[in-house]
Order: structure tokens, then sequence, then C-alpha cells
């Protein structure tokens, strides 16, 4: 697989890895298949796998953590593992949240995490939403504090403004932002995406398959387990399903053309963005996993992508992308 760089000094493959789906919001899941997936998404030339402190309330990060103790010595030299803090989530409350970025969090998170990863160095450490209450020219100084230490190695952001993005990156470097982008999330290309240009920071977009939706593999809500928490979003409720498949359609004369499915499509759409641009598909299957990896294959014709974005403009996707909790924190 092709390498990308995010920032100046950080080389990953250029389709990654986002492992949340491994410990929950998506259904029951099954710890030895979660490991027998991420030794696929190494073996297909993913080397860049994607978690944070809340996902599985760090079951997640010990799960890779127990995943990258099992490699060789050369196969975790070249795994790069991304991990978030800034979220609190109740014990007694499945998606109640709040933000949270004030110096003596970040630290204590990242030393929980540095633990449950066995890592000296966490490689890519970002602030999960904006808090909103915090100074983030402090939680700045704070990270940068961190990377002084060599417990990080480089700092991102995830769903922050361009405003507070280039707040941010005066006072140390940001490597990456991370934010959802994908054919139907496209917010970021008003004026968040022109600010990562300019400041030649790497963008790691996540939910690039539209939460599953962008394949075309479901096309109602019953489609999904009891636990699955896209029942609670809305974009999938059955109306807004029905709705936002017409986008769906729009995509077939291209997978056709390129002898691909939707979901390769959406992929090599994004990889032809920005060249510092990483999508992180996560999946549990392994043959989706082989396919979301040989995406990055296919080199569509600037033609194509003038009129894929062209048709693109008359489509209006219906609901938002997350129920009001949450979206806190989101473009703060």
């Amino acid at each position: 697989m092709k390498m990308r760089m995010l920032g100046q000094q950080m080389a990953v493959s250029q389709i990654g890895y986002g492992a949340m789906g491994l410990s929950e919001f998506y259904g029951a899941s099954d710890e030895q298949q979660a490991l027998r997936v991420l030794q696929r998404a190494l073996e297909t030339g993913v080397t860049l796998l994607d978690t944070a402190d809340i996902y599985g309330r760090g079951h997640n990060e010990r799960l890779l953590g127990h995943f990258r103790a099992r490699l060789s010595a050369g196969d975790r030299s070249r795994l790069k593992i991304a991990t978030k803090c800034g979220i609190e989530r109740p014990e007694n409350q499945q998606y109640a949240r709040r933000i949270n970025n004030h110096p003596d969090y970040i630290r204590r998170c990242c030393h929980q995490s540095l633990q449950r990863l066995g890592v000296e160095q966490i490689d890519l450490f970002y602030l999960h939403r904006i808090d909103p209450e915090a100074d983030i020219e402090v939680s700045m100084a704070c990270l940068a504090q961190l990377v002084g230490e060599g417990k990080i190695a480089h700092v991102g952001l995830s769903e922050a403004s361009a405003a507070t993005l280039n707040k941010a990156h005066r006072v140390f470097p940001i490597t990456a932002l991370q934010t959802e982008y994908s054919l139907w999330t496209r917010d970021i290309e008003v004026d968040v995406l022109p600010e990562a240009r300019r400041l030649g920071i790497g963008v790691v977009a996540y939910s690039p398959l539209g939460r599953g939706f962008l394949t075309g593999n479901y096309r109602h809500p019953d489609n999904f387990s009891a636990d699955d928490f896209r029942r609670s979003n809305p974009r999938f409720s059955a109306e807004n399903m029905q709705k936002n498949a017409r986008l769906l359609e729009l995509l077939e004369v291209f997978t056709q053309k390129y002898r691909c499915t939707s979901g390769q499509l959406a992929l090599a759409w994004l990889l032809a963005q920005y060249d510092h641009l990483v999508p992180i598909p996560g999946t549990r299957t392994l043959r989706y996993l082989d396919e979301n990896a040989s995406a990055g294959d296919i080199l569509l014709q600037a033609a194509d992508l003038l009129a894929l974005n062209q048709l693109l403009r008359g489509v209006e996707i219906a609901g938002e992308r997350y129920t009001a909790e949450g979206m806190k924190g989101i473009n703060a």
C-alpha cells in the first residue's frame, strides 16, 4: 500500500483502520475475530490504527495494546497507533458525554492510554472534541509539554473549526485534524479543509463510508442489531435512509465504469481530495477489510471527479450526523 504524510513528519499508509467498532457501538463483537481483523489489516499494508480512550471505556486501547504486543519487532516498528482524549462518559449512561480539555485531565488520560496500549510513546494523540470552556492555547501548551517529555510523538485535534485549528497550530504544530468526511458529510470543505491545506496539516477522515451507508449494504434501520447506535442516529431513520438512497443511485454509473463497489468509490474519491488525507474505515469483516485496502488502487479521472462533484451538489442529505448529545464539541 502507498504511504502518505500527515503533517511534515508522520508517514502512514494511505488508508488506515478505525478500530472503534471492535469494542462497541455497532453491536456485539468477538475479541478473537477482532485480533484476526487487526492482523489482516497489517497484512494488507495498513500501518495506522485509530482508537480512543472512550471506545469501550478503555477496552479498545487494551485490545490494540494486546495486538501490538503479539507482533514481531519489525511489525511493531511500522505500526502507528493514534488515540484520543477529551470526552468523559458517565459509567451508567451509554451516550451521555462531557467535553474536557483541561491540562490535568489531558495528562491523566495520556498516562492511562500509555498503560492500556503498553507503549512508552503514543504516536498521535488527539483532543477528541474541543472544549468551549477551556482555552485551546493552554490545552496545546500541555500537549507540547507531553511531546517534550517523550510521551507523545505527534499532536492532533478532532472536529475543530478552522479558527481553532489556526489558533492551536500557532502554539504547537498540528500533525493531523481528524474529522468526519465522506460523500455524504462534506462540511469541512467550506473552510476547515482549505485551512488544513494552507497550514500543511494532514486530515484523517473518520466514517469515510458514512457508517456503512455508502457501501449500499444498509437500506433500513431493521438491518441493524438492537444495540447498534445507528438506530438512534437521525440519518438512519427509515424516512431519511429512503431519501438518502438517492446518493447511492448517483454512484452507480461510476462504480460500473471503475468496476468497483460504492464503498471503494467513496474511499477513492476521498483520496483524490487532498494528498495528505487518510481515511480510516472500520469493519469487522475480513472481506470488507481487503476491499477497503484495495480502494487506494483506484485512480479517478479528473473529468469523473468533476462530474461526480457536480452531481453531488444536487443531493441534500437528510438528517443530522449525530444526535444533539453527539454534536457536542463539533466544529468548535
